[in-house]
This record gives structure tokens, C-alpha cells and sequence, in this order.
């Protein structure tokens, strides 16, 4: 999350359980819990890791109860990783979902070393292994409804992964960074680059292998790449979900969201769904209204 503290820089330098899989639950996920199954109960599943490169992640999986087989969504934490949104992981595992949420390779005692180009391949490594065969039946997953949910940073991964992925069908990203923006406008200000390089320095505590030299580096190498903005074509046929905070002084709503819902429809995206809440980055005073909103998505859009 505190990535998002540095994106700020940019404005600056820019100006469930059910009979029916498919069918969501009779009552209500955001203040409810589910019917009780006895013989296919909800469970924490910490017997979870993924592997990436070689380096194993640390995970965690909340089985929802039913037999299933369940959609399945991963949900992608932000820079370094303090806020991990695990209220929205409760909420979807009540609505039917597995959820599963995971530590990049070098961050929160995950095995490798942490960058933005590993965070990238370590979110197509899960997605390979929920697909596969043996997770889903271990896990009652259906390895063809996997969608990603990501916040700040997460948000950037999340709409990476559906603009290169043909098999994600949905992508939410909550207060989303567009890390192109960032990389340009380090790239126009030397002495900035610096900053944030220290910046970068200073809030990886709990991540390894960091070096935030050259992770201002590589943001300015691949600020083209990056902008999420120039993506439309590739995410227009996706269904996403675009949540902004008005208060959200870490990733400006009119720098990192106005400009690529204005990007994703010029580009003809028609399933488009834009949310804007009263709050802040970490959406602190409105955590009901963003569940309400992701869950009310899902189950109109994606199951």
C-alpha cells in the first residue's frame, strides 16, 4: 500500500454455498453467514503454497462450503503489503467463493526475491496451478471461472493479468495505481527518480531482494508497457470492475482511474463497471460499501 504513497508523486509530477454453483446465496454474504454443511463445511486451507520460478509462496485458501465446484478469486495485495483486504476474502468465501490470497515471491517470508516484473509472473504462476486438474479437485474449485481482484498495486497486477491473459474473464482493481504514469514521470524527473528510490528503500521492511534504485529503474524502462491506459484495446472485452476513492491522495482519482475508464471506453469496453466511494486509499470508513459493491459484481457479472 505504501507504493501508493509514492504514486501520489505522479499527480505532482503530472499536474458462497448454494445448490447451484452458478447461482448466488440466498441471504446476505456482507452481514450473513451461510447455511451450515456438515459434509463440505467452509474452511481456512493453510496447506496452500504456490511456486514461482522455482521460490516458493507463502498462501492461504478460504474453501467455501458446498460441494461446489466454486469460482475462485485471487486477491492481490499492494506495495509492501500492509493492508491485505482479507475482510473482502470473508465476504466472497460467504458468497461462494474460494479465494485465495498469496505472498509474491520476496515478500511476508515467501522464498525468491521481490520486483515488479517477478510480482507479474508470480500472478500467472497461481493462475497456472488453479487451473490445473489436481487444485481443482482438491480444492472444489472450477478452474474455468478464475477472476483477479487486486488493490493498489494488486489493481495494476490484476489488469495486467486480464490484458495478457485470454482466460480471465473478470478483473476488479480498488483503488488502482497505474505504475506507467509513475515510471514517465520518473523518467521526465531525475531528482524524483531519486526519491522515490529511497522511498522505496525505506518501506521494505518485510520484503527481500528489493533494491529501490533499480525499481525506480525498471518502472521508467517499462513506463509504456506499464500504462495501464494504453492496454484498453487488450481489456476491452473483459468485464472489470473500477473502484476510486475521492479522498485517495496515494493513487488521485483523476490520474490513475478517470483517465482509463475514459481509455476503456474509447477503446468500446461495454462492461465497464466504475464505482467511486466517499473515502480514501484503504477505503478506511467504507469497507461495507466496497464488499457490497465487489460481491454485487461478482454475482451479476462473473459467476
Amino acid at each position: 500500500m505504501r507504493l501508493a504513497r509514492t504514486l501520489g508523486l505522479a499527480a505532482l509530477l503530472c499536474a458462497c454455498a448454494s445448490s447451484a454453483p452458478s447461482d448466488p446465496p440466498r441471504f446476505d454474504p456482507v452481514s450473513e453467514d451461510p447455511p451450515t454443511d456438515a459434509a463440505n463445511p467452509a474452511r481456512l486451507a493453510e496447506d496452500v503454497s504456490f511456486t514461482s520460478d522455482g521460490a516458493r509462496m507463502n498462501a492461504i485458501l478460504y474453501e467455501a462450503a458446498g460441494a461446489g465446484p466454486h469460482p475462485t478469486a485471487i486477491l492481490l495485495h499492494g506495495f509492501p503489503g500492509n493492508e491485505r483486504n482479507l475482510d473482502l476474502a470473508q465476504a466472497l468465501r460467504r458468497d461462494g467463493w474460494n479465494v485465495v490470497f498469496f505472498h509474491y515471491r520476496g515478500a511476508w517470508g515467501s522464498d525468491g526475491d521481490f520486483s515488479f516484473e517477478n510480482a507479474r509472473a508470480d500472478v500467472a504462476a497461481v493462475l497456472g496451478t488453479l487451473r490445473s486438474p489436481e487444485f481443482s479437485k482438491a480444492k472444489r474449485s472450477d478452474p474455468q471461472r478464475v477472476v483477479v481482484v487486486g488493490h493498489s498495486m494488486g489493481g495494476f497486477l490484476a489488469l495486467m493479468a486480464a490484458s495478457e491473459d485470454p482466460d480471465i474473464r473478470c478483473a476488479a482493481s480498488i483503488a488502482g495505481a497505474n505504475l506507467g504514469l509513475l515510471g514517465r514521470a520518473l523518467a521526465a524527473n531525475p531528482e524524483q527518480a531519486r526519491l522515490a528510490a529511497q522511498r522505496f528503500d525505506s518501506w521494505s521492511g518485510p520484503i527481500h531482494g528489493f533494491d529501490g534504485s533499480l525499481a525506480a529503474q525498471s518502472l521508467t524502462a517499462n513506463a509504456d508497457a506499464y500504462d495501464l491506459a494504453r492496454r484498453a484495446p487488450q481489456l476491452a472485452g473483459k468485464h472489470l470492475l473500477l473502484i476510486a476513492g475521492t479522498r485517495d491522495t496515494d493513487t488521485p482519482i483523476d490520474i490513475h482511474h478517470r483517465p482509463l475508464v475514459a481509455a476503456l471506453h474509447a477503446a468500446g469496453a461495454t462492461h465497464v463497471d466504475e464505482r467511486v466511494l466517499a473515502s480514501d486509499h484503504s477505503f478506511s470508513d467504507a469497507r461495507i460499501a466496497l464488499t457490497r459493491a465487489l460481491v454485487a459484481w461478482l454475482d451479476a457479472e462473473c459467476r
